[in-house]
C-alpha cells in the first residue's frame, strides 16, 4: 500500500467522526425544546384547558344550585299589586358580596342547559376572574334592585365564561340564581366600546346623570378574541323574581333556545 493511499484513508476517518458538541448547539436546542414546550402550554390552556375548566365550574355551580334547592326554602317576599292580576313578587335584593364572595349562580339557556357559572365579588383578574368566574364590579347595584348590575367575564382561556356574548338574540333570558331565588333578565343590545368607556357601568348604562327607575344587568369581556383592545358589552333589562319556593322560573323550565356555536 502506497504512503498516498495510506495519507487518504487517514483524512477520510478524521471527516467521518463525529464534531463535538459545542456550547452554543446544545443552547439551541434546549431553546428549540423550550419554544416547543412553551407552544404545547399555551395551545392547552386556549382550548384544551379551556374545555376542562369550564366543565368544572359547570359542575361547581350545579352543586351549588342543587344544595340550595335541597334546603329550606326562604319564606316569600311581598307580592306587588298588577292590573292584570298576575302573582308578582318583591325582588330579594341580596347583599353586595365581599371580594371573592359567591354571590350566586349565572344561567344562561342560549349557552346551553349546563351553562352554570358562580358570581362572585370584584374584578380583579388574580383573585376573581382567573380562578373562581364571573366577578361584580365594585360600584354595582343587586339583582333586582334599580340601577345596573354589572359584571365582567373571560372571553377567552380561564373556562371563557362570556366567550358566547356575541351570540346573544333579542329577548334571551339571563338568569342569576341566588339562595332566595332567581332573578331573570332579557337580553336587549349589544355594543363595542373602548377600555376607558367605564359609563357602561353606570345605573342608566352611558347616561350620565339619569334615572329611570328600571333595573338593568351589563355583561362585560375583552373584545375581539385574545385581544384587549376593546370591550363587549351586553345589556338587558329585568323582568321577574322567581322565589325559591315556588321553583324555577319558566326561562328555565322551558324548552331553552339551542345553544350558541362557538365564538371564534
Amino acid at each position: 500500500m502506497t504512503a498516498s493511499v495510506v495519507s487518504g484513508e487517514r483524512r477520510l476517518r478524521r471527516r467521518r467522526r463525529r464534531p463535538r458538541a459545542t456550547f452554543t448547539g446544545v443552547l439551541g436546542e434546549l431553546l428549540l425544546t423550550a419554544g416547543v414546550l412553551v407552544l404545547l402550554f399555551v395551545a392547552w390552556q386556549m382550548w384544551i384547558g379551556d374545555i376542562i375548566i369550564s366543565a368544572q365550574k359547570n359542575d361547581e355551580g350545579a352543586a351549588v344550585s342543587q344544595e340550595w334547592a335541597e334546603g329550606p326554602p326562604p319564606e316569600l317576599p311581598p307580592v306587588i299589586e298588577t292590573d292584570d292580576g298576575t302573582t308578582v313578587y318583591e325582588p330579594v335584593i341580596p347583599a353586595p358580596p365581599a371580594d371573592t364572595e359567591r354571590l350566586g349562580n349565572m344561567h344562561v339557556p342560549r349557552f346551553g342547559t349546563a351553562y352554570n357559572v358562580g358570581i362572585y365579588g370584584g374584578t380583579s383578574r388574580a383573585r376573581t376572574l382567573d380562578d373562581l368566574g364571573i366577578g361584580v364590579y365594585t360600584d354595582s347595584k343587586m339583582p333586582g334592585e334599580v340601577g345596573n348590575f354589572s359584571m365582567a367575564g373571560h372571553r377567552t382561556t380561564w373556562g371563557k365564561p362570556f366567550n358566547q356574548l356575541d351570540k346573544l338574540q333579542l329577548g334571551d333570558a339571563i338568569v342569576v340564581e341566588t339562595p332566595d331565588g332567581w332573578f331573570t333578565y332579557r337580553f336587549r343590545t349589544l355594543e363595542y366600546v373602548k377600555p376607558s368607556q367605564t359609563e357602561v357601568l353606570l345605573d342608566v348604562p352611558q347616561m350620565p346623570g339619569a334615572e329611570t327607575g328600571e333595573r338593568y344587568i351589563t355583561l362585560t369581556a375583552c373584545s375581539p378574541l385574545y385581544s384587549l383592545a376593546e370591550r363587549i358589552v351586553a345589556y338587558g333589562v329585568f323582568e321577574s323574581f322567581q322565589p325559591r319556593a315556588e321553583g324555577p322560573p319558566p326561562a328555565l323550565t322551558d324548552p331553552p333556545p339551542p345553544p350558541a356555536g362557538p365564538s371564534i
